[in-house]
């Protein structure tokens, strides 16, 4: 298997030996960094080498949202937001602006570990997905490895949550998804933000894709979920 290279951004040394140490049971391979520089440096060295991002939010230098989005334009690598301020708004820009879980401190070690493994099996599924290369519903073409999404010839500009979204939608054509199916597939099995996320993303998402379009593709199911299906 494998050896799973991690990069912790947390200012704290204190907390940052105590987490290396505890990936490091789990066989984990940890480099640390202190500050949004730092791991902006480290990063970009060897974007290949890097299974997993730890990030804190409250960094000295350049703040962890910023880091968070520098990465996200040039990587695909997993991020988790790490963040002492319970507050639903941090946690909501975290995952806008890139981010595929957080987790509020103080935490559990082993709440830690288990958010790590389910980014881990996220980004393996994204992958073999990656493999198939483009799905197709209609005339709806969405493109894993060059992240885009085309319709009629038409390119959108989506953000990664709207991306990933619709890609849980396109590769379950036709499946009614509920709401916390797709909570679970693309905000993390434990979001703890608005209910109505994915109500809201949704509309995004046909803002777009349905928009001025004769056939709409993303049905709403009552009181289930959502569907992306052609129909006859």
């Amino acid at each position: 298997m494998k050896t799973i290279t991690i990069l912790l951004v947390e200012d704290e040394k204190s907390v940052a030996s105590f987490v290396s140490t505890e990936l490091g049971f789990e066989n984990y391979v940890v480099e640390e960094a202190y500050d949004g520089v730092q791991a902006l440096d480290l990063f970009f060295q060897d974007e290949s080498k890097w299974g997993l991002v730890l990030l804190d939010l409250m960094l000295p230098k350049l703040n962890g949202l910023e880091v968070c989005r520098r990465i996200r334009k040039k990587s695909l690598v997993p991020i988790i937001i790490m963040t002492a301020r319970d507050y639903v708004g941090d946690k909501v820009a975290g995952l806008d602006g890139g981010a595929d879980d957080y987790i509020t401190k103080p935490f559990e070690i082993e709440e830690l570990l288990a958010r790590v493994r389910v980014a881990l099996r996220r980004r393996d599924s994204y992958a073999a997905a990656a493999a198939r290369h483009i799905y197709q519903v209609g005339d709806l073409y969405l493109d894993i490895e060059k992240r885009t999404a085309t319709r009629q010839g038409k390119t959108f500009d989506l953000t990664q949550r709207e991306f990933n979204l619709l890609s849980a939608l396109m590769k379950s054509e036709g499946k009614v998804m509920t709401r916390d199916e797709l909570l679970s597939e693309v905000w993390g099995f434990d979001y703890m933000g608005q209910t109505n996320i994915v109500d809201v993303y949704v509309r995004y998402l046909r803002n777009k894709i349905d928009k001025n379009q004769r056939a709409r593709l993303i049905h709403t199911i009552r009181g289930v979920g959502y569907a992306l299906r052609v129909d006859e």
